[in-house]
């Protein structure tokens, strides 16, 4: 497999793992009271809706990227605190789970047939897995900011106010000082080991393995 093809296999990964967060985003959303995101176009798995060129171009040669972020209004959900945390989570949740199902499809040898189709399962599971944990991370504009910001009141929740004017200016250096590349390692290589035995015991129970 060359440093091309291996560029060029990752725009579909890449594509999955960015439609199916904003897609989980939009639809929790809607679930809990919010038809913002369903006016804008946005309750679909159509990539065209949700994937922002230029963000999937940066993502794909610098590992820095974006896709077009789902717009809500969490007054309009039935439980304010707890509905901005659920629609906040569910991007990464979505993308935990493509990953596990993505291990699961690696692990039980269906894609081995095809030496670039196997590839490109394994890069659906590292960038899902990257996409999700990098988004849990609290620094604003990320989705653990607003999961962070949901459990917060009072004068911790004005605090941490005041720093999402700089959020996108804190990433690039922690981005580019390594700092998340040496948080974000270990815990994906983890979740990998982890997602890997599990899938490997659900397909020896099923004698698919």
């Amino acid at each position: 497999m060359t440093f091309d093809s291996t560029l060029l296999l990752s725009i579909p990964a890449l594509v999955v793992a960015f439609t199916f967060h904003e897609y989980a985003h939009a639809k929790v959303a809607d679930l809990l009271g919010d038809p913002t995101p369903r006016y804008a176009g946005r309750l679909t798995l159509n990539p065209a809706a949700h994937i922002d060129p230029i963000g999937l171009l940066m993502l794909w040669f610098f590992r820095f990227g974006w896709a077009k972020p789902v717009p809500v209004n969490p007054y309009l959900f039935r439980n304010h605190r707890y509905g901005e945390m659920m629609v906040s989570l569910a991007g990464p949740v979505m993308n935990l789970t493509l990953a596990f199902f993505a291990v699961l499809l690696f692990d039980s040898g269906l894609a081995a047939f095809n030496p670039a189709l196997q590839h490109t399962v394994y890069l659906l599971v590292i960038y899902n897995l990257s996409l999700a944990f990098f988004n849990l991370l609290p620094v604003p504009p990320l989705d653990g900011s607003r999961v962070l910001r949901s459990m917060l009141s009072g004068q911790p929740a004005h605090a941490y106010a005041q720093i999402e004017n700089y959020g996108m200016f804190i990433l690039v250096v922690l981005l580019w000082t390594g700092v998340i590349g040496s948080i974000l390692g270990p815990i994906i290589s983890l979740s990998l080991r982890l997602f890997d035995s599990a899938a490997l015991f659900l397909l020896r129970l099923t004698g698919l393995y």
